[in-house]
């Protein structure tokens, strides 16, 4: 039986991560305030400790283990986020880390994942099961796998990013999230519902991985074949089943947006705010473009989950 995680867990994230995890900044822009007709509060978790918002799931995770686990060893698989933040969490806490990695993941990603410390295993995404191989792994080692989203540790941690927020400013109207396997999503909806619990909350996917707005509007999950998007954090195929009830339950709605928007907005960010920001950590701020005549004169929360892109790959992104 899944033992559900609740805000007490995301507060008791918070405590757990205070000290390692960067208390990340708020910012605002004048221009996305008149272009949305709303005031638009920016959670930069692209300037997190390895460039996302992972690393606060990751570091909680490997905290709660036992002395024999953290002997042993983690193991887990991403296309390199989650990578990145079990791999430093893992030479913070002095444990050994396998990571499994898609052969198509950013080179940013894999390198640095590699500076933590981390024993790299590549599979092919669209071939093998990185599920499968994690598995494999643990039991083959008696290693420890920690999966990227669906683990009530991992989604608690993420939940302390929407707690920051509403302590700095305040309830909100709206938050929008962007939404992968959903760990990120159902963490922050833990904290949304008690810190404001009248903000409309809302899951952002890229179009071609519209897996969760599948599940959200059927009531079961869905899953799909890895989407072909630039949106490389989101290229999940499931959600999870400890992430799809809490989303199922607190969430308002999930949106999706297309790779040229998640284009136009590395643009923005990056020209009027100076920020550089991966197509994944795109996602929120492209939905409440997408809705802002629903926004108008309100208090709006945009999450931006990462900034983890390869410098050639931006260039070529937002010359196009």
């Amino acid at each position: 039986m899944i033992q559900y995680p609740t805000y007490d867990d995301v507060r008791a994230a918070a405590e757990r991560i205070q000290g390692h995890a960067h208390k990340t900044p708020v910012m605002t822009s004048c221009t996305a305030n008149t272009e949305l007709g709303a005031q638009v509060f920016f959670k930069c978790e692209n300037l997190q400790r390895m460039g996302a918002f992972k690393f606060r799931g990751a570091f909680n995770a490997l905290s709660k283990f036992s002395p024999e686990q953290r002997r042993a060893g983690v193991v887990a698989f991403s296309s390199g986020n989650h990578a990145q933040a079990i791999a430093l969490s893992a030479k913070i806490l002095d444990i050994p880390a396998t990571i499994v990695m898609p052969h198509d993941a950013p080179a940013a990603k894999v390198a640095a994942t590699k500076d933590y410390r981390g024993n790299v295993v590549i599979y092919d995404r669209y071939k093998e099961d990185r599920e499968q191989i994690g598995r494999e792994l643990a039991e083959q080692h008696g290693l420890t796998l920690i999966p990227p989203y669906d683990h009530p540790d991992v989604l608690a941690g993420q939940g302390t990013a929407a707690k920051e927020l509403f302590e700095e400013v305040g309830p909100l109207d709206a938050l929008f999230v962007p939404l992968g396997g959903g760990g990120l999503l159902s963490g922050c909806a833990l904290a949304t519902r008690v810190l404001s619990p009248g903000c409309q909350l809302y899951g952002v996917e890229p179009e071609a991985g519209n897996d969760g707005q599948r599940s959200f509007r059927s009531g079961s999950i869905v899953h799909i074949d890895t989407p072909k998007t630039i949106a490389d954090g989101a290229q999940t195929q499931h959600l999870g089943n400890c992430t799809f009830p809490i989303i199922q339950r607190d969430v308002d709605d999930i949106l999706t947006v297309s790779d040229t928007e998640l284009v136009n907005e590395m643009k923005f960010l990056a020209a009027r705010m100076k920020l550089i920001v991966e197509p994944t950590g795109c996602l929120g701020l492209a939905a409440a473009r997408q809705i802002k005549a629903e926004l108008q004169g309100k208090r709006v929360g945009v999450l931006i989950s990462g900034g983890n892109v390869d410098m050639m790959r931006f260039a070529e992104l937002i010359s196009a």
